[in-house]
């Protein structure tokens, strides 16, 4: 069967990784896991596909989902992100388990955005069942870490809290599509657009001051003593001293000097609630990490409980890395006689050698070229 004109090309957004490509993914996963595993954090998997009820966004997100039916006309999505469906697992098979849970991961998740890449790669950790700060600084603490171990130079990560300007909002009775201009402003930084909407909605001074605030305050403790002047909204001076407290216990971990506080720092997930938290390299356009807590997901599903993690973007950060070669053979097995080429590769296997067999015969000249195309050192003639 001739295929199609689409045949030969890939989804738009998806990616082909050749042997060398996906090595260096596959490397990069391996260390991010084990020092997850060192941690305790026991790796789980679940199904690529979900049904939609799992994984819909919420009222003011975009539906990004790539969505199917099933043979019975239930919808179905590919998942789009790792912590909505390890919610619902834990929900599923974990009730009598005693908390918390400490749940580690990776692979693929999909997102049918409008442009760009579509197939992400993650790896990532959740702590399940404990609300206290000292475990948003274990979450963190453990990003960094991970984060060392990959040896990437010149990493920093950012923390902020959802808590600040949702506190705000509640105050000011922002709602709808100007609380979602707001947020957009404040994420990224803009201060003009954030200027034209307070001008342009005639808030108050005092509305206006911490929003043209929050995109500058990044910096060390200093940069919570400047939230006291808000300090009457009660979710704001909570989230001060919340933060304050983690902070503490990153000196602790002995990672405090990886991080820096940012409270511009929102997160795109609706369902995040406390500490937030991105991780960045020098040079990369985009969060290399992301994580933060999010006490709310999984009352969704019928079993309440306090929640926070991360996501690692390996795919990001496997592009700032060195190439690993892909596993290849130690022997090239060639010779004159199929039996004697087969019974001795099998004997070499048998040895524990990688062998890569020569599957007709090959003079030697063309051995030695195929051998040093495939970075293959020794050869054996039989």
């Amino acid at each position: 069967m001739k295929r199609g004109p689409l045949g030969l090309k890939q989804p738009e957004g998806m990616n082909d990784l050749l042997p060398e490509q996906l090595a260096l993914l596959e490397a990069t996963q391996q260390k991010a896991l084990a020092v997850m595993q060192d941690w305790t954090y026991r790796k789980v998997r679940t199904p690529g596909l979900e049904y939609r009820d799992c994984v819909e966004p919420g009222p003011d997100q975009d539906d990004r989902l790539y969505k199917f039916f099933d043979r019975d006309g239930n919808i179905l999505a590919l998942r789009p992100e790792f912590t909505t469906p390890i919610a619902r697992m834990a929900a599923s098979w974990c009730r009598e388990e005693a908390s918390p849970f400490r749940f580690c991961y990776s692979g693929p998740v999909y997102r049918n955005g409008a442009d760009g890449q579509r197939e992400f790669y993650q790896a990532g950790a959740e702590l399940v069942g404990e609300e206290s700060p000292l475990a948003d600084a274990e979450v963190l603490a453990l990003a960094v870490e991970v984060l060392k171990a990959l040896d990437l130079r010149g990493f920093r990560l950012g923390l902020g809290h959802n808590g600040i300007l949702n506190g705000f909002m509640q105050e000011f009775r922002v709602e709808g599509a100007l609380r979602r201009e707001l947020e957009d402003g404040v994420a990224r930084k803009d201060i003009v657009k954030l200027e034209e909407l307070i001008q342009a909605h005639n808030m108050p001074e005092t509305a206006a001051r911490l929003l043209t605030a929050l995109p500058t305050l990044t910096g060390r403790e200093e940069v919570l003593d400047a939230l006291e002047e808000w300090s009457a909204i009660l979710p704001v001076r909570r989230a001060a001293e919340t933060l304050r407290t983690v902070y503490s216990y990153l000196g602790e971990f002995g990672v405090q000097r990886e991080v820096t506080l940012d409270l511009g720092i929102l997160q795109g997930f609706s369902y995040y609630t406390g500490a937030v938290f991105e991780g960045y390299l020098p040079h990369v356009g985009a969060p290399i990490l992301d994580g933060g807590r999010y006490d709310g997901l999984y009352g969704d599903f019928g079993f309440p409980r306090p929640a926070t993690g991360f996501a690692l973007h390996l795919g990001l950060i496997a592009e700032q890395m060195e190439a690993v070669p892909a596993a290849g053979a130690d022997i090239l097995v060639y010779g004159q006689s199929p039996l004697k080429v087969i019974r001795r590769c099998r004997e070499l296997r048998r040895a524990g050698k990688k062998v890569e067999m020569a599957l007709s015969f090959l003079p030697e000249d063309k051995a030695k070229e195929l051998a040093a195309s495939r970075g293959i050192a020794t050869l054996e003639r039989v």
